[in-house]
């Protein structure tokens, strides 16, 4: 049976958590997350998806994108995800987060229920992909701090879970994700009566 086909259910004592996507633009962290959170609402868990972009506009418009105000970004995003899994509700983070550092202050800051993931695909793919245009304006001069072309992104060698998505689906990616949580006790296969 695939971990993605269990019923699973979340109980008082099961730990909350954080489940951080980083990744390149047009990696597919968002896809991911929006997959993930439907599946976790589907099997009754409380979730909240908070997608880099969306919060920025509410809780970052005054960041724009150098260094400094990425990682303020990323704090802002931490802050509200642990405040969330403190109060029951499972947060799915989708945020390039390209520094290693700030990933590390995200971890530091919401504790043992943080869950690094890392959406992996090649540059050359997430260009092709392109999502929303941003590496074709980075190119032509029109966006400048692009992570992968003007700005690094720093792969993570310290993260939980690794999911290839430049060679597997993202409902493979979701069923990947889903048996990892059930293996470390995030989610629980409720046992038969």
């Amino acid at each position: 049976m695939k971990a993605c086909d269990l019923y699973i259910r979340m109980s008082a004592s099961e730990k909350r958590f954080v489940l951080w996507f980083t990744g390149l633009p047009s990696s597919g962290k968002t896809t991911l997350a929006r997959v993930l959170s439907d599946k976790l609402r589907d099997m009754g868990v409380k979730v909240e998806l908070l997608d880099g972009d969306k919060v920025r506009k509410r809780l970052s418009s005054d960041l724009g994108f150098s260094k400094r105000d990425r990682e303020i970004h990323a704090q802002r995003v931490a802050y509200l995800s642990k405040l969330l899994s403190r109060n029951g509700i499972v947060s799915i983070v989708s945020l390039i987060s390209p520094y290693k550092m700030s990933r590390q202050q995200a971890r530091e800051h919401v504790g043992d229920r943080f869950i690094e993931g890392w959406t992996k695909c090649s540059l050359e793919t997430c260009m092709k992909r392109d999502v929303k245009g941003l590496y074709k304006k980075a190119l032509e001069g029109e966006i400048s701090d692009m992570t992968g072309v003007q700005d690094p992104y720093e792969d993570p060698v310290n993260n939980e879970i690794t999911v290839d998505t430049e060679h597997n689906s993202i409902d493979k990616c979701a069923a990947r994700i889903l048996h990892y949580l059930v293996e470390r006790n995030y989610l629980k296969v409720p046992q038969p009566a």
